[in-house]
């Protein structure tokens, strides 16, 4: 790669942009950074990957005709115990995964506890601050549980965040910059966790497998959207999950930084 004549792109940002079917050949992209990306049926052929860090959602992935998803998935089962119980399929497992989940949140927020506000507020490598995801959890639980699942055409507290990468939407909020204090955001998230609570203590094997009604008004999920019941719970246990581990090691940062 070295030895090529390359018309010189470095530095280029691509934010907003469909490169879709977009095709690259002798093109070095060392040190690119892909965030937020879609990467769904993508083709690589003689490339050459050193020191690469990939996190996100993968489901197929094929490295040298080995699909190594299942590969990654048990090696972070083994790594995290408690991972598989978010995956529950009955209704005492829902009960037990979110009693779990909020023990350790507990720990967690415990643990941020211990650092001034500021650093709270603090971005880690571009990823959202502690505040921004407890603000983010409590969206994906009133979106998932006071809409879809109870009905609520309008759940959301207007400190509720959404992902970044989401289209205003009419009565939707989304104020990335505000910075409410570490006990306001926590009301905010704890109040969305009494949904999921009030959810799962009273649910049934037939509830789970009941079809939501279709969604009213603008929103998210979207209007006329219609799930099973075990889908929005198994989604809110995943969101839980993955902002803790991210908290979790963004927490562990910012402890240096104290």
């Amino acid at each position: 790669m070295s030895d090529m004549d390359l018309t010189d792109l470095r530095g280029t940002e691509f934010v907003g942009a469909d490169l879709a079917g977009a095709r690259f050949t002798t093109v070095n992209l060392d040190g690119a950074t892909f965030r937020a990306c879609g990467l769904g049926h993508v083709v690589m052929r003689g490339v050459e990957i050193l020191d690469a860090t990939i996190d996100g959602e993968i489901q197929g992935l094929v490295i040298n005709g080995v699909d190594v998803t299942p590969l990654v998935e048990a090696e972070l089962d083994r790594r995290h115990p408690d991972r598989p119980k978010f995956r529950p399929t009955t209704p005492e497992g829902f009960r037990q995964a979110w009693d779990l989940n909020e023990q350790l949140w507990e720990s967690t927020v415990t643990r941020a506890g211990r650092l001034p506000v500021e650093l709270l507020h603090e971005s880690v490598d571009g990823e959202w601050s502690f505040i921004q995801t407890l603000r983010h959890l409590a969206f994906a639980t009133e979106s998932w549980v006071g809409r879809a699942v109870l009905g609520d055409p309008h759940p959301w507290h207007p400190l509720s965040l959404p992902w970044d990468q989401m289209r205003p939407r009419p009565g939707v909020p989304n104020d990335r910059d505000a910075r409410p204090s570490l006990e306001e955001a926590l009301a905010l998230r704890h109040e969305a966790m009494a949904l999921m609570r009030g959810v799962v203590d009273h649910l049934t094997e037939a509830q789970l497998d009941n079809r939501t009604e279709p969604l009213v008004g603008p929103g998210w999920p979207d209007e006329g959207d219609t799930f099973l019941v075990r889908e929005c719970l198994l989604v809110v246990l995943n969101e839980e999950w993955c902002h803790r581990m991210y908290a979790e090691r963004d927490l562990a940062v910012l402890e240096t930084r104290n």
